[in-house]
C-alpha cells in the first residue's frame, strides 16, 4: 500500500476527488426519487424502497421546468459561441497585430475579469433600463458575452502571441488578407483551444444566479438556477423535492459536459503538447 501511495499519487489523488465529486451527485439523485415518508423514517443516506417520481413531477410542473430550461440553454449556448467569437476577434488584434498598449489593454481585460458581479449590479440594471432591454434574455446575453470575453481575450491571446509567425508571413505572401489569416489558419489551428472555452462559458453561464435574477424579474424569461433559488426562498418544497430540483438544476450542465469530454480532452492534450 505504501509503495502503491509512492508510485501513483497523482492516480490516487485524481480518484479521490473523482469520488469527493461523485458521492454528492449520488446521494442527490437517491433522495430525489425517495417518498418524504421514506426520507424522514430512514434518512439521506439509505437507498429508497421504491422509485418515486412524483418529487420530480411535481417541481417540473411548478416552475414549468420546460421553459425554463429552454431559457437556460438559448442564454448559455448564446453566450457560449458569442463570447468565442468576441476572444478570438479581440486576441488576435492584441496576440497577433500587436496593438500599440498591448499590456495595458491586457490588464484591462484582467481587471475586468477579476471585478466582482455585485459591483455590476446597479450599472447594468440601469442601462438596460435605458436600452429597453431589461427583463430580456437579450440582456443578460449581453452581459455575459462582455463578461465571459475578458477571460477568453486574456488566455487567447497569450496563446496567439506564440503563434508561429512563419506561418502567417507564408499565407500573406500567398496572398491572404487578415481575415483569410484568422478563419483559415488561426481557427482551425486554435480549434481545440476555442471548444474547451465554449464548454467552459456554456457552463459558468448556467450556473450563474445573481445577474439573471436581478435582470430577468418574469417567470417565463428565468433561468433554471433562477428558479430553483426563488422557490426554495419561498419554503414550498420538502427534502425530497428540494433533492429532485437540485437533480434537475445539474442534470443538464453535467450531460452537456460528458457530450462535449473529448473536446475538453483533444484541447487540455494539444495545450500540454504545445
Amino acid at each position: 500500500m505504501t509503495t502503491a501511495l509512492r508510485r501513483y499519487p497523482v492516480l490516487i489523488a485524481l480518484c479521490l476527488g473523482a469520488l469527493f465529486m461523485v458521492v454528492p451527485f449520488l446521494i442527490v439523485a437517491v433522495n430525489a426519487v425517495k417518498s418524504p415518508a421514506d426520507y424522514s423514517q430512514n434518512g439521506p443516506l439509505s437507498l429508497p424502497d421504491g422509485l418515486y417520481l412524483d418529487g420530480l413531477k411535481d417541481f417540473w410542473e411548478r416552475v414549468d421546468y420546460s421553459q425554463k430550461l429552454v431559457n437556460s440553454v438559448l442564454i448559455s449556448g448564446s453566450v457560449a459561441v458569442l463570447a468565442v467569437v468576441l476572444s478570438v476577434l479581440n486576441a488576435y488584434a492584441i496576440g497577433i497585430g500587436r496593438i500599440k498598449g498591448r499590456t495595458w489593454v491586457l490588464a484591462f481585460f484582467v481587471l475586468a475579469n477579476m471585478l466582482p458581479q455585485e459591483a455590476l449590479v446597479y450599472p447594468v440594471y440601469y442601462l438596460s433600463k435605458q436600452a429597453g432591454l431589461y427583463d430580456t434574455r437579450l440582456s443578460v446575453i449581453i452581459v455575459f458575452t462582455v463578461i465571459q470575453a475578458a477571460f477568453g481575450t486574456y488566455l487567447l491571446s497569450s496563446v496567439l502571441g506564440q503563434f508561429p509567425r512563419e506561418i502567417i508571413e507564408a499565407a500573406r505572401i500567398d496572398g491572404a488578407n487578415k481575415w483569410q489569416v484568422l478563419w483559415r489558419i488561426i481557427v482551425p489551428v486554435s480549434r481545440p483551444t476555442l471548444g474547451v472555452l465554449m464548454v467552459f462559458f456554456f457552463i459558468w453561464t448556467w450556473n450563474e444566479f445573481l445577474l439573471p435574477l436581478v435582470m430577468l424579474i418574469s417567470n417565463d424569461n428565468q433561468t433554471v438556477s433562477v428558479a430553483l433559488g426563488v422557490l426554495q426562498g419561498q419554503r414550498l418544497m420538502d427534502a425530497t423535492m428540494t433533492n429532485a430540483a437540485a437533480l434537475l438544476g445539474v442534470l443538464p450542465a453535467l450531460v452537456f459536459f460528458l457530450v462535449f469530454q473529448r473536446t475538453l480532452t483533444r484541447g487540455i492534450a494539444v495545450g500540454a503538447v504545445k
